[in-house]
């Protein structure tokens, strides 16, 4: 069973640093991409960042200049560093990913900013 793993959540005051890790298990095939995205428990998501196969990098505006997507396509783990961190970002923060045309979403892991 295919899934997505995300850790490294946690509480920061404003202008810290965190990073998340996301780990897709149980493929037999190396995911077209791999995608942060962010929002209240349970409402609507807003993308974050995205890093394909190819090499190709996407980034919100609300985070450019301060988050940074990589990916390991060689163990399907995905890393998202977030730098200056302002209490808007404040979310659970979900990994999502598509392989050979399924997607799957990681369970979310809270991100909390302080002012």
């Amino acid at each position: 069973q295919v899934s997505l793993v995300e850790s490294g959540g946690g509480s920061v005051q404003a202008g810290g640093s965190l990073r998340l890790s996301c780990t897709l298990s149980g493929s037999d095939f190396a995911p077209d991409y791999m995608a942060w995205y962010r929002g209240p428990a349970g409402k609507q998501r807003e993308f974050v960042a995205s890093l394909t196969s190819g090499g190709t990098l996407c980034y919100a505006d609300s985070v450019k200049g301060r988050f940074t997507i990589t990916t390991d396509f060689s163990n399907n783990t995905s890393y998202l560093q977030m730098s200056s961190l302002k209490p808007e970002d404040t979310a659970v923060y979900y990994c999502h990913s598509n392989v050979r045309g399924r997607t799957y979403w990681g369970q979310g892991t809270q991100v909390t900013v302080s002012s």
